[in-house]
């Protein structure tokens, strides 16, 4: 667009935009002493054009186009105008805003909780670290990430968490608060805060932990079991689905968890030590029964050509949400009855009932055991637990049947 082509003034977001430069830099008028300059390569900016006390005009720049839109300019431009008619010198006033904007945006919520997450990271793994952010980054930033962390109240933070406890996600959700507390415990150490608006919020929220490991009973889990295999919406979930029943391993260990993990030839599957969220630690092998081995060959052909068995559906190089499997259990009718987590606390009591020894049921969980003897004690028990969960695969199969005659305890 030419500058002969110009019709009104103020100009329009149009000719913002499509004002062609000249061989010498120029500006147009605006309006009330706002100009809009553009240089020979192109480069567009806005500038106020003021009078100093002494009487002289003086050219102020207020910023690049489009960066500083043509609304913005002309908000700046007002609040020049009104310091100059008082008198004021606009050079001292807009760096005076420039200073505050400033001071804004260092107590916004989300800069105190990077400079927390910054102060935290070197003691976390990178899974750890990429965790944490997610979920401040997923749940907590969209709602307080740009508001000023003194003035969220617990009232505030109270509805997020329990937005987040409606969704079902109880675990990340106590996370969510125990990380937000953390950053508001750093601010009130270092004099930024009087209070923490999460002191004493845990009490009026579930604890995430009966809930969040909520599982059918034992009649009602033969259903549950053929109401998975029929799964109508996405084939892969509903493999995944099937593999935690026969796997009891968490949720977010078969989310992410990546195809050169397994090695088929010998049916055991390698969970590596910072995919678990430690530092220190050891694998944890997870012995492969038939049937999981063959939902995996079913699995293969659909995610084979990605590293991870659960790739996300807009970025196939990250898991699958990690409400995913809960989504799809709410889908099946089972919303407050079965969780993917369940189905390990269903694994440890049909296991524990059935009489198999108690150290090959925790290592299966991998539980570490208290005290001393958790530091001693570093057996996997591989072979009895290859047995062990085979006879549980064989078990769910026979449920699902129908064909399980149940004996009580003499």
């Amino acid at each position: 667009m030419k500058r002969s082509e110009i019709k009104r003034r103020p100009l329009s977001d149009t000719a913002l935009a499509g004002l062609e430069p000249d061989p010498k830099e120029y500006r147009e008028l605006d309006g009330s002493g706002l100009y809009f300059r553009v240089k020979p390569d192109g480069q567009k900016s806005w500038q106020f054009r003021y009078k100093k006390p002494d009487g002289k005009w003086s050219w102020l720049g207020l910023g690049g186009y489009p960066d500083v839109s043509g609304a913005l300019a002309r908000q700046k431009a007002a609040e020049l105008r009104n310091d100059a008619a008082e008198g004021k010198n606009p050079i001292a006033t807009k760096q005076a805003r420039k200073a505050a904007e400033l001071d804004a945006a260092d107590s916004t919520f989300e800069h105190l909780a990077r400079e927390w997450y910054d102060s935290r990271i070197n003691n976390w793994d990178a899974g750890t670290a990429k965790r944490v952010i997610g979920a401040l980054e997923r749940h907590v930033f969209p709602a307080f990430g740009k508001r000023q962390y003194t003035g969220i109240l617990s009232m505030e933070w109270m509805e997020l968490l329990r937005g987040m406890e409606q969704q079902g996600i109880l675990e990340q959700m106590s996370r969510v608060r125990a990380y937000c507390k953390d950053v508001y415990d750093l601010a009130r150490v270092t004099g930024r805060a009087v209070n923490n608006p999460l002191e004493g919020v845990h009490k009026f929220l579930s604890t995430g932990k009966a809930q969040n490991y909520a599982h059918v009973s034992a009649d009602e889990l033969p259903a549950l079991l053929r109401a998975i295999q029929s799964y109508p919406h996405a084939t892969d979930i509903q493999l995944g689905l099937r593999l935690l029943t026969l796997l009891a391993v968490r949720p977010s260990e078969l989310r992410e968890a990546q195809w050169s993990e397994f090695d088929f030839a010998k049916k055991l599957w390698t969970i590596p030590v910072e995919r678990k969220g430690r530092k220190k630690g050891r694998e944890h092998l997870v012995p492969l029964c038939q049937q999981a081995i063959a939902l995996l060959e079913q699995l293969h052909p659909l995610t084979g050509s990605y590293a991870l068995l659960f790739p996300g559906r807009s970025d196939r190089t990250k898991p699958r949400s990690d409400t995913v499997f809960l989504m799809a259990l709410r889908r099946l009718g089972y919303e407050g009855r079965q969780t993917g987590h369940g189905f390990r606390h269903i694994a440890s009591t049909i296991l524990n009932e059935r009489g198999f020894h108690p150290d090959h049921i925790e290592a299966q969980l991998s539980h570490k055991a208290p005290g001393v003897r958790g530091i001693y004690n570093k057996a996997q028990y591989i072979e009895q637990r290859t047995t062990m969960m085979q006879w549980y695969a064989d078990h769910l199969d026979a449920l699902a049947r129908g064909n399980v005659v149940e004996f009580k305890k003499a």
